[in-house]
Order: C-alpha cells, then structure tokens, then sequence
C-alpha cells in the first residue's frame, strides 16, 4: 500500500517536559478521509502544521513524508520542502484570504509555489489559469462570486473560496484545520460536502481536525484521537463508542454530542482510551 502521508516517532515541546506531540506514528493511505479528534490543547492543530511543513519537530527525532516526498526529518526541514509543499492544500479555521483581493486572485494563489518567482511576486497569471480557477470555483458551488472583494462573502463561503485554492494546487493532500469552526450549521455541513465530495472524486487524502464529534462521525471513515499529544486511539469512527468519548473530552461531551448517552457502555473488547493510552 502506498501512503499519502508517513509519520513516524514525532515529538514536539514547547516548554521542558511539556510536549505537544508525544512519539505519534500515523499513515495516512491515499484516498483516505480521517478525522483528527481531541480536546483543546491536544495536538491536533500542531500535528497538522508538522504535516505541512510550518514547524519542525523535536531535534533528533521523528520523520514526516507527504506524497512521498520528506518534508521533515529529526527537526530539520528538508531542502526540497518548498516543492513538497506544492502538493499539500491547507484549509485554515480563519479561511486567510486577502479580504480586498477579488476572490478568484485568491483562488488563484494555489499556483504560486509552481510559478516562476516574478509571477509569484506580482500576481500576474495567464488566461488559461484565470479558467481553472474559475472552474475550481464552480466545483465548490461559488463561481458567480469570482471577481467580487473576498471580504464581502460570507464565512462558508470565504472556507469554499479557500478549498477552491487547493484545487488549483491540485493538491493530492488537504489538510484541514478546524475547517468549521467559526461557521452555522448549514455553512458547515456546505463546507464538510465539498471537502467529501473532493475527497471521493479526486481520491484525495483529506485530514480534518475537528471539534465537533457527530460531524467527524458523519463524513470521517476514520478516527485519530489526540490527548496530550499522544495518540490514544486510531480506528474505525463507526467504533468509537460514547463511554471512549467521554473518556477523550469528559464533561465537554454533552455540548460535543447532544445525543450522548453517558450509560452506554465501550464495545466488548475494547479498552477504555484511559487504559488504551497506557497499555504496554
């Protein structure tokens, strides 16, 4: 099997015997639509941006390859991490576009680091570009908006203008951070279908870091769960039960998952996160 992406013994501190990602393994297949579960401060947004190149790991420590490509390597960055980036499409929680562009200039800046450095310097793209970003544009539904200030579209659509960007990457990783955060349910639910439908029609590896619980259940084959930078369970959602729930969240859980049951009980033959974490 061929991954899309590789992590292999990955640490992270900020702070002396603080770390933020404890030793995670993680692969990630091609095609494959995982979310990254976890309470607030439990690495999923840290784990991301290693992915991406943003930060390096620990010294001496940890490896991670995306589309085959080493981005990352005992805490230091690989020289060819700028080409390694062009084939990961991020998706911010705060959209970063450039409100007073046009959205389609925005849409547009996928293509930058595959353009000479004068093109990257003065936004200068050719006709045949300014199409393809007008059909990433129709693939998210906001094609009409293409030549207005971003400023002036709505949050969902602002998050649909900035997975449009990684269309025009042509990105075969898309790594999502709190992607739905700050929007309405109805934005949201806009927003979690295109990531899907890209996702099952371009094969697309999509990693999603996600604070609602019934939404990663809903769109995401697969979990990984993060406490304290640490991965305490990696597997089917459909087996994440509400007892492991609330062993991951505790009393957030109610407000996570309204349809929550505390009686329920973990499924025979699975272990608590509590006890998962610290087995072997």
């Amino acid at each position: 099997m061929t991954y899309a992406i590789e992590v292999q013994g990955l640490s992270k501190s900020f702070h002396p015997g603080a770390r933020a990602l404890d030793n995670v393994d993680l692969r990630v297949a091609d095609g494959e639509m995982v979310a990254l579960l976890g309470a607030s401060g439990s690495g999923k947004s840290t784990l991301l941006r290693h992915l991406a190149g943003f930060v390096v790991g620990d010294a001496g420590q940890g490896s991670v390859t995306v589309n085959g490509q080493l981005i990352q390597r005992h805490g230091r960055l690989s020289r060819n991490v700028r080409a390694a980036r062009a084939g990961i499409g991020f998706v911010f929680q705060q959209f970063n576009l450039v409100g007073r562009l046009p959205v389609i200039t925005n849409v547009l800046t996928g293509l930058l680091p595959r353009v000479p450095m004068w093109r990257s310097l003065t936004r200068v793209f050719l006709r045949a570009e300014v199409r393809q970003g007008l059909d990433a544009l129709a693939q998210v539904g906001i094609d009409d908006y293409a030549f207005q200030r971003a400023s002036t579209l709505s949050g969902g659509q602002q998050q649909r203008a900035a997975i449009a960007r990684t269309l025009v990457q042509n990105a075969r990783v898309i790594l999502a951070d709190e992607p739905i955060a700050s929007l309405d349910p109805e934005s949201s639910r806009r927003v979690m279908d295109t990531l899907a439908h890209i996702n099952r029609s371009r094969k697309v590896a999509v990693v999603v870091s996600l604070h609602q619980v019934d939404v990663a259940l809903r769109y995401c084959p697969r979990v990984v769960a993060l406490r304290h930078g640490k991965v305490v369970y990696d597997g089917p959602s459909a087996e994440l039960t509400p007892a492991m729930l609330r062993d991951l969240y505790g009393s957030e859980l109610s407000e996570l998952l309204p349809e929550y049951t505390p009686q329920a009980q973990p499924l025979p033959g699975l272990a608590p996160l509590s006890q998962q974490a610290y087995a072997a």
